[in-house]
């Protein structure tokens, strides 16, 4: 479980420069662990529903899933339309009769083109690390020209580097901060308080076991707090004033 979690966190909003053209599919791409996969069928799929990104463009993984015998990618998104908040809906108070009126926070309706690339093992998915996988997509991807996550962490506050290594939220994280310390939460809501600020809480965990609750301002955390089975929390101390 430990190296699976390693995985996800190595992997997701991981960036890398596409080395092959990279074609949108619904249905996984496949890839087998030994650096081969069939450039028919992905000329193929190219052909059908055009290009996920080219040769030379960023891509970023959003997702992985890992199964008995393949670890599946998600990469920009997936096929899912647009970024998450795509769907989401944010209530405005003060409508007529005291009503409220939901909107989405992206109107544009435009897909956002994703593809998904599956490692297939020929056996079970063995001990692996997520450098170790970095490595194994290098035909396809390359992860040395822009390294994001550790050139990223690198350049930030000390505070916010250790939470990050110690995976753990703290206030005055943003949203990318978050993801590389926790990864993707198990649900996300957002709505706008009266004086108009914008407020998003992550939920990460289920109950009996660990619950942590990060809330964002503005693309700010203001608040962590954890419990166990709805029971106890505390809140992460805030970052001290710069000098």
């Amino acid at each position: 479980m430990d190296e699976r979690i390693e995985i996800s966190r190595g992997l997701v909003a991981e960036f890398a420069t596409a080395k092959v053209i990279l074609p949108v599919s619904k249905k996984p791409l496949v890839f087998h662990s030994n650096g081969q996969y069939d450039k028919t069928d992905w000329e193929h799929a190219l052909q059908e529903n055009g290009p996920a990104a080219r040769l030379g463009d960023q891509i970023q993984i959003t997702r992985v899933e890992i199964e008995d015998t393949k670890i599946v990618l998600e990469i920009n998104g997936g096929t899912r339309r647009g970024h998450w908040y795509d769907h989401v809906q944010v209530g405005m108070g003060g409508g007529l009769g005291g009503s409220t009126t939901t909107v989405p926070v992206n109107q544009s309706g435009q897909p956002a083109p994703g593809s998904h690339v599956v490692i297939v093992f020929p056996g079970s998915v063995p001990s692996l690390k997520a450098a170790e996988i970095r490595q194994m997509l290098a035909p396809i991807f390359d992860f040395e020209k822009h390294s994001a996550s550790e050139q990223y962490v690198d350049k930030l506050p000390e505070p916010i580097k250790k939470a990050i290594k110690e995976q753990r939220a703290i206030e005055g994280m943003d949203r990318d901060q978050v993801l590389l310390a926790l990864g993707r939460p198990k649900s996300k809501s957002r709505e706008i308080n009266r004086d108009g600020d914008e407020i998003e809480d992550w939920v990460y965990g289920e109950p009996p076991g660990k619950m942590t609750f990060v809330k964002f301002t503005e693309n700010k955390v203001v608040s962590v707090q954890e419990s166990y089975a709805n029971i106890g929390g505390r809140t992460s101390p805030p970052l001290p004033a710069p000098r």
